[in-house]
């Protein structure tokens, strides 16, 4: 084996270790939010919970658009990076029709979730995403596609549970975080793949660490700030 595969082995594992710092300081401060706390506490009441339906469309229905836009700007050597994005926005792009469903069926109109306003986390959330994916060869997304999608892995079929307890709804009224509960740890893999194949050098993976830091703290706040229009 190459020093320079063992130099870039090393790196990706360097990578996976700041990531990891990241998550755990991510997940600390999420159980402070206090929606996400009353949830956890087991005090969640209804209309919260589709307050939170609400404001993760905001999220969920640009998603895939900044993938896809991330996908557009990488160059003739990241072929293999973007076909990865390009499977993963395909994946994605309904996502956001499972929360409108699950809104109508925990007791909501339609029409409320899908012309309901981001909120301002959600809004520099979104800026920041397009931002970053605007730039050439965003490989640095990467980042913000581990907290996201380590959200669905680690988080949310614990959560679709603890609600489902609560307000004794039906797995129709928690299909979208049960389906990412019980997938995204498909999505962590084409994470890893795509990991391998971006991390060429020191500065790429603090790139990726960077991001994933900016996102943890955006994604936070728009979960801080739920009804702030």
């Amino acid at each position: 084996m190459s020093g320079m595969t063992l130099e870039r082995n090393d790196l990706v594992e360097a990578t996976h270790r700041g990531l990891a710092r990241v998550w755990i300081d991510f997940e600390s401060a999420l159980v402070q939010v206090p929606l996400i706390a009353r949830m956890l506490g087991q005090r969640m009441r209804a209309e919260e919970y589709r307050r939170l339906l609400v404001n993760l469309r905001q999220q969920v229905v640009e998603g895939s658009r900044w993938i896809s836009r991330a996908a557009s700007n990488l160059g003739p050597e990241h072929e293999e990076l973007r076909s990865l994005f390009v499977r993963h926005a395909v994946a994605e792009h309904r996502d956001y029709r499972l929360l409108e469903d699950n809104y109508v069926a925990a007791g909501g109109q339609a029409e409320e979730i899908r012309s309901a306003p981001k909120n301002i986390g959600s809004e520099a959330l979104s800026a920041f995403m397009y931002q970053a994916a605007s730039r050439a060869d965003p490989v640095g997304l990467l980042g913000a596609m581990f907290v996201i999608e380590g959200l669905g892995e680690r988080l949310a079929g614990p959560w679709s549970e603890a609600i489902k307890a609560q307000l004794g709804l039906g797995d129709e009224a928690v299909s979208f975080l049960a389906y990412h509960g019980a997938n995204d740890g498909d999505h962590l893999d084409m994470f890893d793949r795509a990991l391998a194949l971006a991390v060429s050098d020191a500065r790429v993976a603090d790139d990726i660490v960077r991001h994933a830091k900016i996102v943890a703290r955006l994604y936070r706040l728009q979960l801080e700030e739920i009804d702030n229009v």
